[in-house]
């Protein structure tokens, strides 16, 4: 149940649930370094890198939404410590693995261990904060998402000019044992208490069609849009989502009570939070070639780069400087004013072309001050739009939407990458288009959100 007036111990708690987040985090960006090594000393090809890559993530979205429904039945604190567990084993198993089909079985253990993690941590962020200080402890790990993102590269290049590519997993290990131990000992137990049943077909149907759905979306930019494969997974993926909706709108005891999207708050959070990860994922995609194809840095430097937009959400979100603003403006014009100040940091990186770093730099703030008041008060929005004894739920809600938009931004705006450069223009070019047309949809996300949420303002609950 949730605390009334906070748990006496919530900021150190606070600080043991994003410890166990930041590790997900990390590892969904530190393997990217390592693609040469692996290429060189796992004799990986390009398939096997791309399954290394998308086991992660397909077990993990697929899982999102059957985590939370796990959290709230059968207690957060519980569905934490497996997750740790699972994310560590998986983690031992990826460094001293000596075969890509090994490395790619870890992976997707690590996946399920991941979905456990991002979905707990949320829901018992929102059960020991009283609802006036939620604001500011979900700025905090709004903050730790952003630290992950710019940490991954950073960490991964340092371990791979000292180590050899197993290393990478195996520093996970120290941080899961000490996450363990301060869980076990900090985190209060939670859960749902009216103990639904579990819903089943609910979970399978879901996992199967997001992970088909994510599948299709990743397979676009290589195989085509219009390929046998990825128009099969597609329908596949439909077909199966339709039936997951026909089924929780029946089901007695439903995993996802499909009555929230009646609630006016959570579909323009929802919305807004399809359409910021989209435009957000897709142009910090091109971002990375940005530093490095254009602007002509190495890796490394490129990941120092981009180290502004990660301090700059994290400085804001930890001094509580956004909650502050969020109180004060109001959740529907914190989002878009926060959404406007990313469109206008793409649009700033858009119009630098192959002309220096100023104008990146300048970007790169404006999007981090942007997410830092965005991105919070849509995931508030998001959580306080449901049931606390549905936090996980929620949480899973959430993660589920992040994955979607930046999987479906990553294929689109590279799909535009592509066809900007086959019609002559240039790389940078290319990259300014794709960065525009992010841009387009972050604000075109706020403008939405934000009318939606102050629509619900106005009607009684």
């Amino acid at each position: 149940m949730p605390v009334s007036h906070g748990h006496p111990r919530r900021w150190l708690i606070l600080g043991v649930i994003c410890l166990a987040q930041l590790t997900v985090l990390l590892d969904n960006t530190v393997l990217n370094v390592a693609i040469p090594s692996l290429t060189r000393e796992l004799r990986a090809t390009t398939s096997d890198i791309q399954w290394m890559i998308n086991a992660y993530s397909l077990v993990q979205s697929g899982l999102l939404l059957t985590a939370g429904s796990a959290a709230d039945r059968y207690g957060r604190k519980k569905m934490l410590l497996t997750g740790l567990a699972l994310f560590g084993a998986g983690s031992l198993v990826a460094g001293l693995a000596d075969s890509t089909g090994r490395l790619v079985a870890a992976r997707a253990g690590m996946g399920i261990g991941g979905a456990l993690l991002l979905t707990t941590t949320l829901a018992v962020a929102m059960q020991i904060f009283a609802p006036e200080e939620q604001p500011k402890a979900i700025g905090v790990w709004s903050a730790v998402n952003a630290l992950g993102f710019a940490g991954g590269p950073l960490i991964g290049g340092f371990v791979l000019d000292h180590f050899w590519w197993g290393a990478i997993f195996l520093i996970n290990l120290p941080v899961v044992a000490l996450a363990l131990a301060a869980v076990a000992a900090l985190v209060p137990e939670s859960r749902n208490p009216r103990g639904d049943r579990p819903d089943l077909p609910g979970a399978l149907l879901s996992t199967i069609g997001m992970a088909t759905l994510v599948y299709a979306i990743i397979s676009g930019p290589g195989h085509g849009w219009t390929s046998a494969r990825v128009l099969a997974t597609a329908a596949v993926a439909v077909l199966v989502l339709a039936a997951f909706a026909w089924w929780e709108s029946r089901a007695g005891e439903p995993m996802l009570d499909l009555y929230f999207f009646r609630d006016r708050r959570f579909t323009g959070a929802v919305a807004g939070a399809v359409l910021i990860t989209f435009g957000m994922g897709g142009a910090l995609f091109l971002l990375t070639q940005h530093l490095q194809s254009v602007l002509g840095y190495g890796p490394l430097e490129a990941g120092l780069r981009t180290a502004p937009l990660a301090l700059t959400v994290v400085l804001l979100n930890f001094t509580g400087v956004s909650a502050k603003w969020a109180a004060r403006l109001g959740t529907p014009v914190s989002i878009a004013l926060g959404m406007a100040l990313m469109a206008a940091g793409l649009v700033a990186i858009a119009e630098t072309g192959g002309h220096g770093y100023a104008g990146t730099l300048l970007g790169l703030l404006l999007i981090g001050a942007g997410c830092a008041v965005a991105n919070p008060a849509m995931a508030h929005a998001i959580m306080s739009a449901i049931p606390p004894e549905k936090a996980g739920v929620g949480a899973g809600i959430n993660g589920t939407l992040a994955e979607f938009g930046n999987g479906l931004g990553v294929a689109v705006l590279g799909a535009v990458l592509s066809s900007t450069v086959a019609s002559g223009k240039s790389l940078a070019d290319g990259l300014g288009t794709g960065q525009l047309v992010g841009a387009a949809a972050v604000l075109l996300g706020g403008l939405l959100a934000a009318g939606l949420l102050r629509r619900a303002e106005r009607v009684p609950a």
